[in-house]
């Protein structure tokens, strides 16, 4: 059987950090209908928190853009994809090493990339 899209969202925002809390309460909102635990619903808001923050850093480096967010409801499964129009990974072999990163200042490392529609955890 084929799996059927049920419920979907979409969200467009300007690459601002100050948006970055409304995805993630939008997303877990939206969410919410599959009645997740509330475990489930943190793992929702990181992943979404740290997706829309690496657009916004890495993707627009500064210059404003926009970030979209397409969630769909598949039954029991939720399917969340963010995603901008930014300026992608240059080398993507050099940024899968673990603890990569081309913002060393700003202390973060990362769980894991997308680019181009491939993700690299």
């Amino acid at each position: 059987m084929k799996n059927v899209c049920e419920n979907r969202m979409k969200l467009e925002f300007a690459s601002k950090s100050c948006n970055e809390a409304f995805a993630r309460i939008s997303v877990a909102a939206f969410a919410s209908q599959l009645d997740p635990t509330i475990e489930d619903l943190a793992d929702i808001k990181t992943a979404v928190s740290e997706a829309v923050t690496n657009c916004i850093i890495h993707g627009y480096e500064g210059k404003e853009g926009t970030v979209k967010i397409d969630c769909q409801i598949f039954g029991d499964c939720i399917q969340i994809e963010v995603s901008d129009n930014g300026k992608g990974i240059e080398d993507i072999e050099t940024a899968k090493q673990p603890l990569y990163t081309t913002k060393p200042d700003l202390e973060r490392s990362r769980n894991g990339i997308y680019n181009n529609g491939k993700f690299y955890g």
